[in-house]
């Protein structure tokens, strides 16, 4: 066997236990325990016998295994990760190895690595996290776009449009973390918040179209309003003349599936919990948007931080 000890759990880039909803096919969605060691066996195995010497990998230096590593794909990192602890150890310990430095620069594009784009996730670990985190080209509006950044959705200048994108993954417990700032005018309606998969992406007219049903909330950074159900659940934050959202400022939204809540900040300010009582399923970051060639940028920064 390739390992004497029994195999730790895989390393989860949300820093908790992983989600089991994902949406694109390119999440970071592992199968735990003995049922995802043995899902994993016939990659990691066919990995371990071509790189690490015939079934005596687990003994070679960490350095060395850290260069075999960064050569793999994410697939086939998740699957070395149930090998052995030794190996667990060299993927999971640091966050900008090589191995994590090598995935990165294949998986993002340059201008995403070059900009400020992911200036608030330090890690390259964590910019691949977020890069399987970002907007889905299949699961957006046909009258937007995903940019050549990974990040970036575009909506074309279409008349009488409301249009919006989901992420790839969704999340149906945990805490978490991501930012979303407009690079555009906002419009009459620029809304953002969380989604399941059965809400829609686009519809007829300038409505707020993240709050229009029952499967989705969003907050209207027009207007300030909360919307769920198609209704207004008064303005956000509850605070007189609160100040009404300035191109290009970064607002974090926190989802927590434990205490079915979802909140906000700007600039590192807490705003408040925004909507209680979610459902226990899977939800998505979501975004919807009017305004001809605006462009919304959503980055996942992963569990937030308490205080």
């Amino acid at each position: 066997p390739l390992s004497r000890s029994p195999p730790p759990p895989p390393p989860s880039p949300e820093g908790g236990r992983p989600s089991r909803c994902a949406a694109g096919g390119g999440g970071w969605v592992m199968a735990a325990g003995p049922g995802g060691a043995a899902a994993a066996s016939s990659s990691s195995s066919s990995v371990a016998a071509a790189a690490a010497g015939g079934g005596a990998g687990w003994r070679l230096p960490g350095r060395v295994l850290e260069l075999v590593f960064s050569y793999l794909e994410l697939r086939e990192l998740r699957s070395c990760a149930l090998v052995c602890k030794l190996w667990h150890r060299v993927l999971h310990g640091d966050e900008n190895s090589e191995v994590w430095r090598s995935l990165a620069a294949r998986c993002l594009a340059e201008e995403a690595l070059r900009t400020d784009i992911l200036c608030n996730v330090p890690t390259y670990k964590g910019k691949v996290r977020a890069f399987h985190h970002a907007f889905s080209t299949n699961d957006c509006s046909r009258n937007v776009y995903i940019k050549k950044n990974g990040f970036t959705l575009h909506r074309n200048p279409i008349a009488q449009s409301t249009d919006g994108a989901r992420t790839k993954i969704g999340f149906s417990e945990g805490r978490h973390a991501w930012e979303v700032w407009w690079e555009g005018p906002l419009g009459t309606v620029a809304v953002i918040g969380i989604a399941t998969k059965r809400a829609a992406m686009q519809c007829q007219g300038y409505v707020a179209l993240l709050g229009s049903d029952d499967q989705s909330w969003g907050w209207n950074l027009v207007d300030n309003n909360l919307l769920h159900n198609g209704e207004v659940n008064g303005s956000f934050p509850q605070c007189n003349n609160a100040p009404k959202y300035q191109i290009g400022e970064r607002i974090r939204v926190i989802l927590d599936m434990e205490d079915k809540t979802l909140a906000f900040e700007r600039g590192y300010e807490f705003l408040g919990v925004a909507f209680r009582g979610l459902p226990k399923v899977c939800l998505y970051p979501a975004v919807s948007a009017v305004y001809g060639n605006t462009e919304v940028t959503l980055v996942y920064l992963g569990k937030p931080l308490d205080g």
